[in-house]
């Protein structure tokens, strides 16, 4: 009674300082207690002594708080804060399986449905998500693999046969809801209800996935019973309350303290700082070998800096030894210690100049996407190069619909508005017509050849074979396609043949898969085949989500759906905040499409990221070149970190997965590209030591360099048909001429020489100085990186960053700030240092030398002298000499092919006689290298404070200087 009369005095002091209302609410929480109290005292103390002598001893293990992240400039990154947990332990004692399954799957259903109701989300962390009424998978490669061997019970992904292996989402959920595992129904019959003692009628597709996705978890936990699954994380108090006052009905179900990992302007650091999770069984078997401490249920750092410094931020596990009975329910605590936390990390990032890159990179791509956007339905390029590429504004209005940022699958829900339901009636008509016409066409014994048919219908065969026949099914199996034979030629590059041969040559040399069409029944010929190709082909377009976007772009073209309708939905399904006088003015025609969206991507409302066209993405990278350390590491487009974090949001996690602008790629460390002119300093050093050139020496740069067939010209001569003329080397930096660098790569190939031009002797020039500047190896960066590519054809090519040199940012970036500081290569680094939770520093992370590149002091400068004298050259860098501050610099303008813009990569440091930091910017498809310096350029206003941060900071499209860079 002890405990009774301590909690009497305390209600009663408070009483006393109370009003009498809140008195008598006090009194009756008391009543409450007092009540529970005897409870415990009587009903569960007689339950105690039933269950004491099956008692067993357990250890538990209290998980400790995760170590903070913090910039270099103690400004938190990541976090964890109290939060509390929605749990359930499979406690119950039942009378068979049946029984088990129905009454517990009905206990997960209550649980979740009291969750949603206080406005909570359960966890989707299994891996399959519900999409269109099919269930998908969210995960790929490995993981997927191990998620179905751990569904089918085998311990090894070598253990599942072919058909478990190749098991799609819907067949593992099959297998999941079916009596050989979790028994969830989509509907119980009376007699069942009765005899099992539920009252559920059934589950719907997505409470079956809910329902699994706890089961499994608890399937996961089987080995402790007494361990619990976590049903919810980060519950409100509402949860919290409602959950306790209905234990009773709800077997297993708790509630328990746990942290919550908060991620602060997670847009900007997600791709460096990553995320935490449940960790994987192939993660913590890697974890145990290190400490042997890790259990499947803990939750590690799965990318990035979390996952990097996982040891370190994990911190030290308590435990808590105790007697529980037959079912798990805890009878004593006999020993408990408490955790210790993890250490923080201190990273060199410069919290304030990570933002900014970020934005000034997001308002520079958005500003040339507003000077490349026309007034048209299409484009038809001609013979315009790539840096006159056009994007008319009809592919911005398929760009909403193709990237999902309208939902097309919200017009058919009941919900739907008028707009929305008269779109989908179009898009019915559209669908049977196209339906009708490809079926037309296939069952045509004279259909026309590919090359034959028009645009759209080319698209469409062409999804079908790719899609429909080649996905996930494999019906046209590609690991049986002769890709040699003559037949499979002239469907795929000479376009001579129609589908329907193709199809009906793929059926006489069996690459057709029959069993994924027919059943059972073995005895079809070629034409019964073709007929079911044709069923299966026609059933699945009718259901297809991407042809039915498809479908959309024509619709859009023939006038179906308008630009204006477009704009519409975005008000209609909220992706804009919805503003009265601008939709009346569309509605009007007052308001033309066009303009309208021309304003929304200008003031960054709609975003390239979501648009998804060409340019939509870009890194930026800004280097200490003293020491290596990294200030600002930025890829665009980014993600939210909070959202993958803890317990994944598996729908979140499955949008950005199909995200064309593929937010999960970090432009600065896992986007290897051809580094274009940028390479030149690295030949021009590489000219002068090995003694083919000196700095005075005169090459005429005529636009074609016909020592080598087929022969390579000169950006000059591609565009304007003109030439540079007499160059040194530095005024060959400076022009970019790449006639100069192709014939430096050519002697130190040995042409000029007796010896003749060699290929091979050209690349190992270029590759040994290559890896002098640490383009040989990664970077250093403590997050995943691409190797680089150094290449391997074509000396002369080679020599102006072609070839098959292909370098990520970081690459760069180290290489252009050992070209600043002369020589000195470090390894790049994100880590300044880790400190106890007490402020103990326990470790520093000192600048790590790569290699000291020994050049001649003439080299250096005349490499130095040619950068600063390209940066004089472009009009936005010269214009910072206005402030005082002159910079060195190289431009990059990488061709992909004709029908693509160009890459945009600029390189840089400063101030250029002392240099600081070294920058490195690339915008994908960004045109021309003149977009990436005025990048650049805004990075360097801001970081040496020119002007006033809100001229750099808009939060509008950055303007042009005008300037086109061909190099």
């Amino acid at each position: 009674m002890k405990l009774f009369r301590e909690i009497r005095d305390i209600l009663w002091n408070i009483i006393k300082s109370r009003t009498f209302i809140l008195s008598a609410v006090f009194i009756l929480l008391f009543g409450i207690l007092l009540q529970r109290v005897f409870y415990l005292q009587i009903v569960k103390g007689a339950e105690y002594q039933e269950s004491f002598s099956l008692r067993t001893e357990r250890e538990v293990s209290l998980a400790s708080t995760r170590g903070n992240i913090y910039d270099r400039n103690g400004e938190v990154l990541a976090y964890s804060e109290l939060s509390y947990s929605v749990t359930i332990l499979d406690n119950g004692s039942y009378p068979d399986t049946r029984t088990k399954n129905a009454q517990l799957n009905e206990t997960i259903y209550k649980l979740i449905k009291l969750i949603e109701k206080n406005g909570d989300s359960v966890v989707s962390d299994l891996g399959i998500v519900l999409q269109n009424g099919s269930y998908e998978y969210s995960l790929s490669g490995t993981s997927l693999m191990r998620l179905k061997a751990d569904v089918y019970g085998e311990t090894s992904i070598n253990n599942l046969d072919a058909s478990q292996e190749l098991a799609t989402a819907d067949e593992l959920m099959e297998y999941m809801c079916s009596d050989e595992r979790y028994d969830i129904k989509s509907s119980y019959t009376e007699e069942e209800k009765e005899r099992y003692g539920i009252s559920v009628d059934g589950y719907t597709p997505e409470e079956q996935l809910q329902i699994a996705t706890i089961r499994f978890g608890i399937s996961a936990n089987s080995y402790k019973r007494y361990v619990a699954t976590t049903v919810a994380t980060d519950v409100s108090e509402e949860t919290v309350a409602a959950v306790l006052e209905n234990q009773n009905e709800l077997q297993g179900a708790d509630i328990e303290q746990s942290s919550r990992r908060v991620y602060t302007d997670s847009i900007y650091f997600a791709p460096l700082i990553g995320y935490i999770g449940k960790a994987s069984q192939d993660e913590l078997d890697s974890l145990q070998e290190e400490n042997p401490d890790y259990e499947l249920n803990d939750i590690v750092g799965k990318a990035g800096i979390e996952q990097y410094m996982e040891t370190e931020l994990q911190g030290t596990k308590g435990y808590e030894k105790m007697y529980v009975d037959s079912v798990g329910r805890v009878l004593e605590v006999t020993e408990q210690q408490d955790p210790e936390p993890g250490n923080d990390v201190y990273l060199t990032i410069d919290k304030d100049l990570q933002i900014a890159a970020y934005q000034i990179l997001e308002q520079k791509i958005a500003g040339i996407l507003v000077s490349k956007i026309q007034n048209t339905k299409e484009y038809i390029q001609g013979n315009d190069s790539a840096s006159e590429i056009m994007i008319p504004i009809y592919d911005v209005y398929y760009a909403l619909i193709d990237n999902y940022i309208i939902d097309i699958t919200h017009f058919s829900e009941d919900d739907a508005t008028e707009l929305e339901k008269s779109v989908y009636q179009r898009f019915l008509s559209k669908r049977e017509q196209a339906v009708a016409e490809i079926m037309a066409e296939l069952n045509n014994e004279n259909a026309a050849a590919y090359q034959n048919l028009s645009q759209e219908m080319k698209n469409y065969m062409s999804y079908i074979v790719s899609d429909v026949l080649m996905g996930d099914n494999q019906v046209l199996m590609s690991d049986a396609v002769d890709t040699s034979d003559e037949t499979y030629i002239a469907w795929t590059t000479d376009e001579v043949i129609s589908l329907r041969e193709y199809l009906q040559y793929a059926i006489s040399m069996n690459w057709i898969d029959v069993t994924k069409i027919s059943g059972d029944d073995p005895y079809l010929d070629s034409q019964e085949i073709y007929q079911l190709v044709l069923e299966y082909i026609q059933s699945a377009l009718m259901e297809d989500m991407e042809f039915g976007k498809m479908l959309y772009k024509y619709m859009l073209l023939d006038d179906q759906m308008t630009g204006r309708e477009v704009c519409l939905l975005l008000y209609d399904q909220g992706v804009l905040e919805y503003d009265e006088a601008t939709v009346a003015s569309l509605q009007s025609g007052s308001l033309s499409a066009y303009n309208f969206m021309l304003d929304k991507i200008s003031n960054l409302e709609i975003t390239p990221a979501q648009l998804a066209l060409e340019p939509c993405s870009g890194g930026i990278i800004v280097v200490d070149v003293n020491t290596g350390d990294t200030l600002a590491c930025v890829t665009y487009p980014s993600y939210d970190n909070n959202r993958l974090t803890n317990v994944m949001d598996s729908e979140y996690y499955n949008s950005l997965r199909r995200d064309l602008s593929s937010p999960f790629v970090n432009r600065v460390t896992q986007e290897n590209l051809a580094p274009g002119s940028t390479f030149k300093p690295i030949v021009a050093i590489a000219g002068l030591e090995e003694g083919v050139i000196t700095p005075s020496t005169v090459i005429y740069g005529a636009g074609q360099f016909t020592e080598i067939t087929p022969s390579p010209t000169c950006w000059i001569f591609n565009q304007y048909g003109g030439v540079h003329g007499n160059e040194t080397l530095l005024t060959a930096i400076r022009d970019s001429c790449n006639y100069y660098f192709y014939e430096v790569g050519y002697r130190l190939a040995g042409g000029r020489t007796a010896g003749g031009y060699n290929v091979e002797k050209g690349l190992a020039v270029l590759e040994k100085y290559a890896r002098m500047f640490g383009l040989g190896e990664k970077s250093g960066l403590e997050i995943s990186e691409y190797d680089p590519q150094i290449s391997d054809e074509d000396a002369v090519r080679s020599a102006i960053g072609q070839g098959t040199n292909a370098f990520s940012l970081s690459h760069i970036g180290r290489y252009v700030a050992a070209l600043a500081n002369r020589g000195s290569v470090y390894n790049l680094t994100l880590l300044d240092r880790v400190e106890s939770a007490d402020g103990e520093t326990v470790e520093s992370f000192e600048p790590e030398l790569y290699n000291q590149v020994e050049i001649a002091d003439s080299s250096w400068d005349a490499v130095q002298e040619g950068m600063k004298l390209v940066a004089d050259d472009t009009t936005s860098l010269n214009a910072l000499s206005e402030y005082g501050l002159d910079v060195a610099g190289k431009t990059g303008t990488a061709q992909q092919s004709r029908s693509h813009p160009n890459h945009a990569l600029f390189v840089s440091y400063a101030p250029a006689d002392d240099p600081e930091i070294a920058v490195a910017v690339r915008i994908a498809n960004g045109y021309t290298s003149a977009n990436a310096a005025e990048a650049a350029a805004d990075l360097y206003k801001y970081y040496y404070n020119l002007v006033d941060e809100e001229e750099i900071l808009t939060g509008t499209a950055s303007g042009s200087s005008g300037q086109n860079i061909a190099d």
